[in-house]
C-alpha cells in the first residue's frame, strides 16, 4: 500500500512538471505570489487549528479553504494522500505552521505548485530563531525546534495578522472582509489571553507543572508562568523506555506535580503506569490539533480547543476556569472551510 502511494505521488508530481511550476526558492514566502483577480482565491491549509484561524480570517469572502492533515492524526509523521496533490496544486496560497512541522506535505506542496502561488510557514514567518524552545520531544540536536506555537494565544493572534496581510495583498477586492474580520477575531483572542492569565493566577504558583505525553504547551508554559516539567513522548515518536519511566515516576514524586496531561490523539499506557503508581491524578482529554465536535458546531473552533484544554489544565491543577468558561468561543464568521475527517 505504501509503495502505491508513493507511486501515485510521483506519476502526479511527473504530470505537472510543465512551466505553470514554480521553483521551491520562488514559492516559499509569506510575501510572495501574484495578485488573484476574477475569481474565488484557493487556499490550503495543514492542521486543524490553522484551518480555523484562516477560516476566522476569510470568512465571508469568496474564498476556498481545503485542510490536508485530518483531525486526530499525529501531524509529525502525517504522510499526504495522493488527493492532496490536486488539492495543493490549485492552490494560490498553502499556509502551514512550518518549523519542521509538516514536511511531507510542504515538500509535495513545493513540488507541484503552480507559478504566482506561494507557500507561508506562519510560525517560521513569526517566531526569530533566538526564541525556539528545544526541549523534551524536540531536543536541539535534532534541529527541530518545537513547533506548537498556536496553543500560545498572542502567537496565534500573530498567525492571524500574517494570515490577514496575506489574504489583502493577494486578494484585494476583499480586502475590507479580511480587515473586518480580523479585528473582531482579535478581540476574542485578546479575551482568551486575558482570561487565561486571570484563570492561571487562582492556581497556587507552586502547582503551575505540565507533565504532558506530547509536549505541546511550551510556548504557552513561558508565556503564562507555567513550568514543563517533562513530556513521555520522545522526538522518535516511539514509547519511552523502563528507564526514563522510572526517571519520570521519581521526577513527579519529587516536584509534586499535582496531575499528568495524557493526549486523546497519543492514547499512553505508560501515563496510566506513572499516574497509578505515584497515585497522581491522570488526564487523558487534552487536544493539540483535534477541534471539539464536528464541523459546523460551534466549539469546532480553534478558540473552543484553546478553551477546552486550558479548562482543563486549570481545573487539574486547583485553578478556577470560570473566567474562562464564560468565553464566547464562536466563530466571528461562519466556518466554510473543508475539514478532512
Amino acid at each position: 500500500m505504501k509503495f502505491k502511494t508513493v507511486l501515485a505521488l510521483s506519476i502526479f508530481v511527473a504530470s505537472c512538471s510543465g512551466s505553470d511550476q514554480g521553483s521551491s526558492s520562488q514559492s516559499i514566502g509569506c510575501s510572495l505570489g501574484d495578485v488573484v483577480r476574477d475569481r474565488a482565491i484557493k487556499i490550503a491549509t495543514t492542521v486543524a487549528p490553522i484551518t480555523s484561524i484562516v477560516a476566522n480570517i476569510a470568512g465571508g469572502s469568496s474564498a476556498i479553504i481545503t485542510g490536508i492533515v485530518p483531525e486526530g492524526t499525529n501531524s509529525h509523521t502525517f504522510e499526504p494522500r495522493p488527493s492532496d496533490a490536486a488539492t495543493l496544486e490549485s492552490a494560490d496560497i498553502v499556509f502551514i505552521n512550518g518549523l519542521v512541522l509538516e514536511e511531507p506535505t510542504k515538500d509535495l506542496a513545493l513540488a507541484n505548485i503552480r507559478q504566482g502561488s506561494s507557500v507561508c510557514e506562519l510560525g517560521t514567518e513569526i517566531l526569530p530563531e533566538s526564541e525556539y524552545i528545544f526541549d523534551f520531544s524536540f531536543p536541539k540536536e535534532g534541529g527541530k525546534p518545537n513547533p506548537h506555537l498556536w496553543t500560545n494565544p498572542p502567537m496565534a493572534k500573530k498567525y492571524a495578522q500574517v494570515v490577514r496581510d496575506v489574504l489583502v495583498r493577494r486578494d484585494p477586492s476583499n480586502a475590507t472582509i479580511y480587515e473586518r474580520n480580523f479585528s473582531a477575531f482579535a478581540l476574542k483572542i485578546d479575551a482568551l489571553d486575558e482570561a487565561t492569565k486571570i484563570a492561571t493566577a487562582t492556581i497556587p504558583e507552586d502547582q503551575r507543572k505540565l507533565l504532558t505525553y506530547h509536549d505541546a504547551y511550551a510556548y504557552f508554559a513561558t508565556n503564562y508562568g507555567f513550568t514543563v516539567v517533562g513530556a513521555i513522548q520522545p522526538s522518535s515518536f516511539d514509547e519511552p523506555t523502563p528507564k526514563d519511566i522510572g526517571e519520570l515516576i521519581s521526577q513527579v514524586q519529587s516536584q509534586k506535580v499535582k496531575a499528568i496531561f495524557g493526549s486523546e490523539v497519543f492514547p499512553s499506557t505508560v501515563l496510566e503506569q506513572i499516574g497509578a503508581e505515584t497515585g497522581v491524578r491522570y488526564v487523558d482529554v487534552l487536544r493539540d490539533d483535534d477541534l471539539l465536535g464536528e464541523p459546523g458546531d460551534p466549539e469546532h473552533s480553534w478558540l473552543g480547543l484553546m478553551r477546552f484544554n486550558f479548562v482543563t489544565i486549570v481545573e487539574a491543577l486547583g485553578g478556577d476556569a470560570s473566567a474562562l468558561k464564560s468565553l464566547d468561543v464562536r466563530d466571528v464568521v461562519k466556518d466554510e472551510a473543508k475539514y478532512p475527517q
